[in-house]
């Protein structure tokens, strides 16, 4: 699988609409690394911008609501649903019951669309992430409380 123009276009844009600003990735001896702000040019008298250490470019996550809460997580970069189609009920809501295989949103990636299932058992008690917002792997998207 190579990368296209439109492909690379499709990852700036999810870039430019994340919290995030850095994004390298690598698939099959391709590497892409972009930047935000990169391109700035720099005044020789002035001295070198610091870059910040990588914990500063994970997005803020509000902290658990109650102790003991199940996180689950963006099992890809992307663009993540809440429902099926537009228009159509959102998969979950905060108070709905799952399952490990219960499907709690869709995440797009370059128009291919990929079911993000709970992985636990319980209630959903925090939804992270709004509709159509731009993810990254491993960002927390709802928290449930396990069934006991």
């Amino acid at each position: 699988m190579t990368l296209t123009a439109k492909d690379v276009a499709e990852i700036m844009r999810i870039l430019e609409e994340s919290s995030f600003d850095q994004l390298t990735l690598e698939m099959d001896g391709v590497k892409l690394s972009l930047q935000r702000g990169s391109a700035l040019p720099q005044l020789s008298n002035a001295p070198p911008v610091a870059t910040p250490p990588n914990s500063l470019l994970q997005p803020r996550i509000k902290p658990p609501s109650e102790p003991g809460l199940l996180e689950i997580a963006a099992p890809l970069l992307g663009i993540f649903y809440v429902a099926p189609k537009p228009g159509e009920p959102p998969f979950v809501k905060s108070g709905s019951k799952v399952a490990e295989q219960t499907v709690v949103g869709i995440i797009e990636v370059m128009k291919l669309m990929h079911t993000v299932c709970a992985g636990v058992k319980g209630e959903v008690v925090e939804i992270l992430v709004k509709n159509g917002a731009a993810v990254e792997y491993g960002q927390v998207l709802m928290r449930v409380r396990p069934e006991a």
